[in-house]
């Protein structure tokens, strides 16, 4: 008779868990990743799942909570009010395709591509998490340039998720920052256009 006592299995760790699911929503997106996905890629079973994190769309969340505390780009130093509004706009977008395109298999923005899920419950907790960065955009707009902030502000939006979007297509980095770069010269033609019209 073997007394040798039977070995337990450690404690899951969600916080290692949620790691693991961060990075697979990310190379797959929200809607391609399935329940079985994640508890195979967590090692864990299904009631082990639920106890854990309560869905699929709750863990999400917290994947993304967790993206967006690593990953936020520093909009208070990019938009800083001593900056010149075209360099510091310029700036932004330029910081996002470096980092969009800065890894081969989770490329783009995860909080971007969320608000593309199928899932209404996951798409509105994208939303959520991406109300800040479009509020401090749009603040900084009201202050340098208030007759141009809501279309400047809808410009820069549609241009950041483009960029993600095109990073997530294996667009190289090279092109995204290009790409950033040629649209900052133009948002910067239409300040210098606003201000020979308004002398």
């Amino acid at each position: 008779m073997n007394d040798k006592p039977r070995q337990r299995r450690p404690a899951f760790d969600r916080e290692a868990g949620i790691a693991i699911a961060q990075a697979l929503f990310h190379a797959r997106g929200y809607d391609a990743v399935s329940l079985s996905d994640l508890t195979e890629a967590l090692d864990i079973k299904p009631p082990s799942f639920y106890a854990a994190y309560g869905s699929k769309a709750e863990l999400f969340e917290r994947v993304m909570q967790r993206y967006a505390s690593e990953n936020a780009l520093p909009l208070d130093k990019l938009l800083a009010p001593e900056r010149d509004p075209a360099e510091a706009l310029t700036g932004l977008l330029v910081a996002a395709a470096r980092q969009y395109g800065r890894d081969n298999t989770q490329r783009g923005c995860l909080i971007t591509e969320g608000l593309r899920a199928d899932d209404p419950v996951a798409r509105g907790m994208a939303e959520n998490l991406s109300k800040g960065a479009t509020q401090a955009i749009r603040s900084y707009l009201d202050q340098v340039h208030p007759e141009l902030a809501q279309p400047l502000t809808d410009c820069l939006l549609v241009t950041l998720r483009g960029l993600s979007a095109s990073a997530c297509s294996g667009l190289s980095r090279k092109r995204l920052i290009d790409a950033a770069q040629t649209s900052g010269r133009l948002i910067s033609h239409e300040f210098a256009d606003r201000a020979r019209t308004a002398q």
